[in-house]
């Protein structure tokens, strides 16, 4: 069949290789993530831009922001798992799970360590967790936030999560701090509500930070300060990743100067033996030139005719990676 040539966003029609990546922000406490995405667009003067993963306005730590042609790349990054520290605070439960909501509930005595942290071994693996009203799932529409904050509530699913680790670091009176690893879509702050429940006095968070999102860290982190104050460029080479570089994690495949004509296309092309794709997973392969260049990212599919046969279909082409002229007749 033939497949019609991708239409590229106009927020990336100016973007390149060069100027599309991530850029590793160490947020702090107060602002937003739209409000970080919002200072990176001004400062590097990129119209197109946004957050993987958003953090609350108390919580700090890592948040990265795509730019150009890598915001549509963000269901990529969002798979890593992530690991914060977080301060819990023990004998008493709020409106929000976190110290800045209303107290609505306080517990009795607080166990001892010993009990806390057996208690905590039952949260980890896969959980089933109730997402809190204040967050951004959407529900009907609206975010969950936003009808919490007119003090309405909603009926909320609850969703498959997993907890890879969670390790105690320091016992202080009614608080005491930790470090969770993480799948993505993890609320931290509904594991310290359920903990609290479990034990029997309640629980919520004094403090938050994310201190990765794997395959990302804050080692190469910009602050706030630096970002309003260092010039585009030293912006660009401290916390900047490159497109190429920021999707170096996802398996790869070279294409020739004929397969990268039918990709930019968005053509699939034909390769025997590649391993197939889980239903419905997507982005899954980068496809590159010969120069490594990324062009596209892709799927590997079984031919509906030939299941020896593989299809590598491409689901995101780049805007440099896209061809004009009429389209190749392709199979998928």
């Amino acid at each position: 069949m033939t497949v019609a040539a991708p239409r590229v966003p106009a927020a990336d029609r100016s973007a390149s290789p060069l100027t599309s990546g991530l850029l590793v922000v160490d947020k702090p406490a107060g602002p937003t993530s739209h409000d970080v995405v919002e200072l990176v667009r001004r400062r590097l003067r990129a119209p197109g831009a946004g957050h993987v993963g958003t953090l609350d306005p108390a919580a700090t730590g890592l948040l990265l922001v795509a730019v150009g042609a890598a915001t549509r790349c963000v269901p990529v990054w969002q798979r890593g798992l992530k690991t914060y520290e977080a301060a819990i605070r023990f004998g008493l439960e709020t409106s929000t799970q976190d110290l800045g909501g209303e107290v609505i509930a306080r517990g009795g005595s607080i166990p001892d360590e010993a009990a806390i942290r057996a208690a905590s071994r039952e949260f980890v693996g896969d959980l089933e967790q109730l997402p809190p009203m204040v967050s951004a799932v959407k529900v009907g529409g609206r975010r969950l936030h936003e009808l919490a904050r007119e003090g309405r509530t909603a009926e909320r699913r609850a969703r498959r999560v997993r907890v890879e680790d969670w390790s105690w670091l320091e016992f202080s009176a009614a608080t005491a701090r930790c470090r969770i690893r993480c799948s993505g879509g993890t609320y931290v702050r509904t594991l310290a509500h359920d903990l609290g429940r479990k034990l029997g006095c309640g629980a919520a968070i004094a403090a938050l930070r994310r201190l990765a999102s794997e395959p990302f860290d804050l080692s190469r982190a910009v602050t706030i300060d630096e970002l309003r104050s260092l010039d585009t460029q030293a912006i660009w080479e401290r916390a900047g990743i490159p497109l190429t570089e920021s999707l170096a994690h996802l398996p790869s495949l070279s294409l020739t100067a004929e397969e990268a004509t039918r990709v930019g296309h968005g053509n699939p092309v034909l390769r025997p033996g590649i391993a197939i794709a889980e239903p419905g997973e997507r982005l899954s392969l980068l496809l590159c030139d010969a120069s490594g260049m990324p062009l596209a990212l892709a799927a590997a599919r079984s031919d509906p005719h030939d299941s020896r046969l593989g299809w590598v279909q491409p689901d995101l082409v780049f805007p440099w990676a896209v061809r004009e002229g009429p389209p190749k007749a392709g199979r998928a």
